[in-house]
């Protein structure tokens, strides 16, 4: 067996064969869901809950799928996906602590469930041939035994395998459904609609939830092959909602089915409903013992993935030698060995039932940490934060986190407070190790710590060019130019960032004169802040010197790592009487100086003129022209764009991306350039420029409503990519953002590549 250890996201494919949305998520998902409770349940549950009481169970389980559904699809088309399934999923979103704990738990959890399933699969053989609890726990162990074979083999057999199972489950309930056809009656069906009182059934509504919701859990099993997946970041949001969506229609129509072929009181007796409804009894049997093999089969699969995942991660001790995967197939081999002595212990020496709700609780914690992902990852308002799937709301996915929550302590409170301590000690284990102590207090208190252990946690992690945030130090001096500053340093930002409104007054602040303008010009600028509704911070600072302060300013601003990465001004903003053909000497300076300290330059020109044109030019007709050069300068104002249309204003805008090229390479560059837009989920469009000049800029964007433009400084000069001073070209543009970049701004993540010849 040649095997290699690979970290967790960075399997090689090798030679292997990757899973496509049928095999890889949708099969394991849906065969999941299709499980015991439908064939050996679905009958009870409708016969003590009526027609209406298993329809609103229906209802509240199908509500938590969906939101969870929405939420995994958000946060697998941010990322390229790798293996561990959901444990990968929240661990990159919330941290390890959550994510390591979870993932311990889910591992264990998903490896005694294929236990769980065998015994089904062993009870199934027994009430068929006839045994007792020997019987049944042999041939769970064989069917363990088999199972471990299939995934021992890798996922690509497992999955074929699956197929087989999928078609005895379509016959079972095609046999089902002509057998209920047949049975119809109407009458029925109305005096089902409410459940008669029986003192010998179970009365609670979540007594009854309790015994169906296991029924739709199984949605996220094709999450746990997402190492496994051609492309996991479509895969996974198209087969799980194909998944949710056609058990969701199966349910419905077995509960109104099961209404109206057989009376409430016959249902409610035992579990053989769906054999005494079916046209051809056996085929049941067929299909239970199928489903229960496709739901161990599946949670075999996914275990040894999660504890691939952790090991490589190397969050806990002991785990290394669970990292190594086969180097052909990709697949877990270790990992797998681990699940089925896990499975076979639990088969021979473990009380199911003791631990059922238990682990039950484990894939609902999942289900809500799942949503809570979502929601913080949304509420941050990353720029990495880029899902190509857009139709989640942070609201629901919150929403989704108090469901899971509420139906956990609804079902069995004790084993609520089982599982969330289990994780509780696995984050506090992971929090001790890895995180710095974070103190309560009061609110107050607990409000200012959170900022201070913020700003620490911040210092002590390293940075990444993923995680950058513009933190903006915008200089403004006259109220009547500063409005439209204000305005566009905001939208740049993207509601993300952080903007300081800066505004330098000549002075000596030991005079108590110079004191009191300077209070007033603080409590002007904010005020003309909150006016306005610009998400900025104002800061007056007086001196006598104010080149001096200024460069003093650029160095000094923030506390911790929150320090100033990007400068931003106006268009010679200090020098109304400066000729058109140069710029001032402090003007240049204070750009020189930022630059050498490594921050970003940012220069608006946006005359009144242009102004007021962006004003009457409709949302959804705004058009942003970003012009690429294949710099840091371009990779910046690239971005400032796309955050730009995350703020209201500009949400509707559309960006085009202009990239010079050669006569012979345009359509290369284009090529390329889309390819990379692709990878980092931003929508643009590209068109590349033969043989650009400056004046090619101003016949191409002149009807833009902004235009994005790389410069650079060279002595005194402020120059276009052309080597033309910028202010030969800016009369005859609309607004326009003048972008220098300091350093390497990247728009990719570090597991992404950056060009197309680069991935191959």
């Amino acid at each position: 067996m040649s095997s290699t250890s690979i970290p967790a996201g960075h399997q090689s494919s090798g030679g292997r064969r990757l899973l496509g949305t049928f095999g890889g998520v949708f099969t394991p998902s849906i065969l999941t869901i299709l499980g015991i409770i439908l064939f050996r349940r679905l009958g009870y549950v409708v016969g003590v809950a009526g027609l209406l009481g298993a329809l609103g169970m229906l209802a509240l389980a199908t509500a938590i799928s969906v939101h969870t559904s929405v939420s995994l699809s958000a946060i697998a088309t941010n990322r390229r996906v790798r293996g561990g399934g959901d444990y990968y999923l929240i661990s990159r979103s919330l941290g390890v602590e959550y994510g390591g704990a979870l993932g311990v738990l889910l591992f264990l959890a998903q490896a005694i469930s294929v236990a769980f399933y065998c015994v089904g699969f062993g009870e199934g053989i027994a009430a068929v041939f006839g045994g007792g609890d020997l019987v049944v726990r042999v041939a769970a162990a064989l069917a363990a035994v088999a199972l471990f074979g299939l995934a021992y083999a890798g996922s690509d057999l497992a999955t074929r395998f699956q197929f087989v199972i999928m078609a005895l489950l379509v016959a079972a309930l095609a046999s089902f459904f002509i057998g209920a056809y047949a049975a119809w009656d109407p009458q029925l069906l109305r005096a089902s609609l409410e459940r008669v009182p029986d003192p010998a059934a179970p009365s609670s509504f979540w007594i009854l939830f309790a015994i169906f919701f296991p029924a739709v859990t199984g949605f996220t099993q094709g999450v746990s092959m997402s190492g496994d997946l051609k492309d996991a970041s479509r895969s996974l949001p198209t087969g799980t909602f194909l998944a949710v969506g056609l058990s969701t229609v199966v349910y419905g129509a077995a509960i109104v089915m099961f209404a109206g072929a057989a009376p409430l009181a016959e249902l409610a007796a035992d579990y053989e409903g769906m054999g005494r409804v079916a046209s051809v009894p056996w085929l049941i049997d067929a299909g239970v013992l199928s489903a229960t093999l496709s739901s161990a089969l599946a949670s075999f699969l996914g275990a040894p993935r999660i504890l691939q995942a952790l090991a490589a991660d190397r969050l806990f001790k002991g785990l290394g030698p669970f990292a190594t995967v086969d180097a052909a197939t990709g697949n877990p081999r270790r990992a797998v060995v681990l699940t089925g002595i896990i499975a076979i212990v639990t088969i021979a020496v473990g009380d199911l039932n003791a631990i059922a709700s238990v682990v039950s609780m484990f894939f609902l914690i999942s289900y809500g940490l799942l949503n809570y992902a979502t929601y913080v990852e949304a509420h941050g308002a990353s720029p990495s934060f880029r899902p190509r799937f857009r139709l989640y709301d942070k609201r629901a996915s919150l929403l989704g986190t108090f469901l899971c929550g509420g139906v956990m302590v609804a079902i069995d409170p004790a084993a609520t407070a089982v599982a969330v301590a289990l994780l509780f000690a696995g984050y506090q284990y992971l929090r001790w190790t890895a995180v710095p102590t974070r103190w309560r207090d009061s609110r107050r208190a607990y409000r200012y710590r959170q900022v201070k252990d913020g700003i620490r946690a911040l210092a002590e992690q390293p940075e990444s060019p993923v995680d950058w945030q513009p933190q903006i130090l915008l200089f403004t001096d006259t109220s009547e130019r500063r409005s439209r500053v204000l305005a566009l340093a905001s939208w740049i930002s993207g509601g993300t960032g952080l903007v300081t409104a800066v505004q330098l007054v000549e002075g000596d602040s030991a005079s108590v004169g110079a004191r009191a303008r300077r209070r007033d010009a603080e409590q002007q600028l904010r005020e003309e802040l909150e006016r306005d509704k610009v998400d900025a911070f104002p800061l007056v600072v007086m001196a006598p010197d104010l080149a001096q302060a200024s460069t003093t300013l650029l160095q000094t601003w923030g506390v911790g790592s929150i320090r100033a990465n990007t400068v931003a001004l106006n268009w010679l903003e200090h020098h109304d009487d400066a000729p058109v053909s140069g710029t001032s000497w402090r003007y240049a300076r204070l750009l020189q100086r930022a630059l050498r300290l490594e921050q970003h330059v940012v220069v608006f020109d946006a005359a009144p003129e242009d102004w007021a044109r962006l004003a009457e030019t409709k949302s959804h007709a705004r058009r942003i022209d970003v012009w690429w050069f294949e710099d840091d300068s371009s990779r910046l104002a690239l971005l400032l764009a796309y955050l730009m249309t995350r703020t209201d204003e500009w949400d509707d805008a559309v960006i085009r991306v202009l990239a010079p090229a050669a006569l012979d390479s345009g359509q290369k560059v284009a090529a390329n350039l889309m390819y990379r837009l692709e990878e980092r989920r931003i929508e643009a469009t590209v068109e590349p420029v033969l043989d650009a000049d400056a004046q090619a800029v101003i016949e191409r964007s002149r009807d833009a409503a902004i235009v994005f433009l790389p410069f650079r400084v060279e002595g005194m000069r402020l120059l276009d990519p052309f080597g033309d001073p910028v202010e030969s070209s800016l009369p005859e543009l609309p607004l326009v953002t003048l972008v220098a970049a300091a350093g390497d701004v990247l728009l990719r993540t570090e597991e992404e590549p950056a060009t197309v010849e680069d991935s191959d």
